[in-house]
């Protein structure tokens, strides 16, 4: 058939199969592209379920699976000279390629992005780890392309291994850092806005979680910026987890002679007071308590009053507030509050 056509047209045998196979895998790339707009409508029509996955990965494989298809076709019912021939089978042979590796390369990659969007917070590690992906399986199937094609790599493996060590070893810190930085943004034992403090004595609003290292705003409004790697080995106190309200304990200290119950009962009516009336940090639940603890001083009755406040940065104000409203009160009622005093006994014939 392909004959007689070929001799109606009164074109060569072997132009006429090289133009069917080229129309061939035009109308397959074309079919592939319609097929790909299909599949895209559909995924977006399904977004957030299970058919935008499914959808998503056929509109992904659709013009490379049709192309196959239509040159595999072309390369079985057209007689087409050898050396086409030879170069349609290597053709075919980059697409399976290409279909083999990619087809789980874009399954991992899909559940990446679900993941993604399913917890905003993973979005920052999905992405450099399906572009990680995507470049293994790429690297992956060319290595395997070339040792086909009869490009050996022995020497290139070679040079690569020696300098990719050099490379690690120039790029320790740097690599450690950013590991540690994908650490801190999938375990999220700090997120941007909390107020932390950490052992090496640190401490402030966190800004931003980067690649090499994290920015800290202090009260001061300075940056600070702590490698990750330190960051992700250091102890760390987060004061907005499990949520930003806190407890604050203020220490008061009065004279031994007065009367411990009645101190509370003020300490806490100062307190109450304080709440009612709006001071900025302070909140009522829980309600304010107080209580002689840790108790004897060396001349003083040592009470601790315990409030809430709103976050972390409120307790300094709430403080200021707190003692002076304490001191006021305590000037009316008159309950002393001494300061420490020390006695020098001098004992005779002591000076020469």
């Amino acid at each position: 058939m392909i004959e007689d056509l070929a001799h109606t047209l009164h074109i060569p045998l072997g132009e006429f199969s090289l133009l069917a196979a080229v129309v061939m895998v035009a109308v397959g790339l074309l079919l592939g592209f319609i097929f790909d707009r299909i599949f895209h409508h559909y995924a977006q029509r399904f977004a957030g379920s299970h058919g935008e996955w499914f959808f998503s990965l056929l509109q992904s494989l659709s013009i490379p699976l049709l192309v196959l298809a239509a040159l595999y076709s072309a390369l079985e019912n057209l007689p087409l000279p050898p050396k086409y021939e030879r170069l349609g089978s290597k053709l075919i042979f980059v697409l399976v390629l290409l279909v083999v590796f990619y087809f789980p390369a874009k399954i991992v990659i899909l559940g990446l992005e679900r993941a993604g969007r399913k917890q905003p917070h993973l979005e920052r590690v999905t992405q450099p780890a399906a572009l990680l992906i995507k470049l293994l399986f790429a690297l992956t199937a060319v290595v395997i392309l070339l040792e086909n094609l009869g490009i050996h790599l022995t020497a290139i493996w070679t040079t690569l291994g020696i300098g990719s060590v050099a490379v690690a070893l120039a790029l320790q810190e740097t690599l450690s850092n950013f590991f540690a930085g994908l650490y801190l943004l999938a375990d999220r034992p700090i997120r941007p806005g909390d107020y932390i403090k950490l052992d090496s004595g640190q401490q402030g609003y966190v800004e931003r979680i980067g690649w090499r290292a994290t920015s800290l705003r202090t009260l001061a409004n300075n940056l600070v910026f702590v490698p990750n790697t330190a960051l992700a080995k250091a102890t760390i106190t987060n004061y907005s987890l499990p949520e930003e309200g806190m407890s604050l304990d203020v220490r008061v200290g009065v004279a031994c002679g007065a009367d411990a119950r009645r101190v509370e009962q003020i300490l806490v009516e100062v307190a109450g007071q304080a709440v009612q009336e709006g001071v900025d940090g302070l909140v009522a639940h829980p309600p304010p308590s107080a209580s002689l603890i840790p108790g004897f001083g060396a001349s003083t009755l040592d009470f601790t009053l315990t409030v809430q406040v709103r976050r972390f940065a409120d307790q300094y104000a709430v403080q200021s507030e707190l003692r002076k409203r304490i001191l006021e009160r305590f000037q009316k009622e008159g309950i002393e509050m001494p300061f420490p005093t020390q006695t020098i006994v001098l004992e005779q014939g002591s000076e020469q």
